[in-house]
């Protein structure tokens, strides 16, 4: 028994000390830049793997990739599945590019799949309220100064 529990402790203590040892990366070799990273994204749109699309899109939005907007206009009017077209809708909205919030309000209204025109159309009532609210926010602002 004593011996397994030290086998143990000598297991994990060579994990930590390996881990720890790979884990130190010097600042100078950053090679993950905003650039890189967005670069990535985008050729990820384009890739056959649907995974692969759908999580590139959602990461664009994340990163309000304005070189994103007409990659994710082209996936939501030309999309092969549903989820691919909801997530680039909501990642144009989350970009806020006012033709990218256009499309998603057009397919709000003209999108041939129900689920896709329902989803839509609650991303664009959405982002209206927000600018709403901003609006009213600034005006209050201004009011009170």
């Amino acid at each position: 028994m004593k011996a397994r529990l030290f086998l143990t402790g000598i297991l994990m203590l060579t994990v930590v000390l390996t881990a720890s040892t790979y884990a130190n990366v010097s600042p100078s070799s950053k090679t993950n830049t905003y650039e890189t990273i967005e670069q990535n994204r985008l050729i990820g749109l384009s890739e056959d793997n649907e995974g692969l699309r759908v999580s590139a899109a959602f990461n664009l939005g994340e990163m309000k990739s304005q070189k994103a907007v007409l990659p994710l206009m082209k996936l939501l009017k030309d999309g092969k599945t549903e989820e691919e077209k909801i997530i680039a809708a909501l990642s144009l909205i989350k970009i806020g590019d006012s033709q990218g919030v256009f499309l998603v309000s057009r397919a709000a209204q003209f999108q041939e799949s129900a689920r896709v025109r329902r989803v839509c159309e609650k991303f664009y009532n959405g982002y209206l309220l927000q600018k709403a609210s901003e609006l009213k926010t600034s005006e209050m602002q201004v009011a009170s100064n």
